[in-house]
């Protein structure tokens, strides 16, 4: 099947790694990289025209999520309906569902964005961090009782690429 939601943008092209499963509902356009063993879910929107979009080994973006002029690092949840913009995400963090993002944030690694939270402009979110509410309030996770290293394994190890695999129609 040809994909028609793969868009050249000024000369880039996205480059998909032959491991990552990328769904053929989703829109990738311009200087887009998915690395191996990532998944991009239906309704995903990853548009590298301003910047580049960088997804990491064993990322996963959820459905419906939007990722602008981004870099997600190795090992990284991005939840449903998640907005993220101009935002570097560094390795083992978790975004949650509909949470949004400004531009110039980065979400340090091991960290945790709960749902729905909204992250302002220009926040430098510590490593092994909790961030909820809106707008966004950090907490050190040590101090919140979440054990955030299981968390991130149960959705960061092989489960999520297991179970992209398994959708055989989905992403072909």
């Amino acid at each position: 099947m040809v994909d028609r939601r793969t868009y050249e943008f000024e000369g880039d092209r996205p480059t998909i790694d032959e491991t990552a499963q990328v769904s053929r509902e989703a829109t990738l356009v311009g200087d887009v990289e998915i690395g191996a063993d990532a998944s991009v879910w239906p309704g995903v929107v990853l548009r590298g025209d301003v910047d580049p979009v960088r997804i990491g080994r064993g990322t996963h973006v959820g459905d419906n999520a939007t990722i602008h002029a981004s870099h997600l690092g190795d090992q990284v949840m991005v939840g449903h309906g998640a907005i993220l913009n101009e935002t570097t995400v560094e390795d083992r963090a978790l975004v949650g569902f509909n949470a949004t993002t400004n531009s110039d944030v980065t979400i340090g690694s091991g960290s945790i964005v709960a749902a729905g939270t909204v992250v302002p402009d220009s926040y430098d979110i510590p490593p092994e961090s909790f961030v909820r509410g809106v707008p966004a309030e950090i907490t050190p996770l040590e101090k919140t009782g979440i054990d955030a290293e299981a968390i991130l394994e149960e959705y960061s190890s092989g489960e999520y690429t297991n179970l992209a695999q398994r959708h055989e129609e989905l992403f072909e």
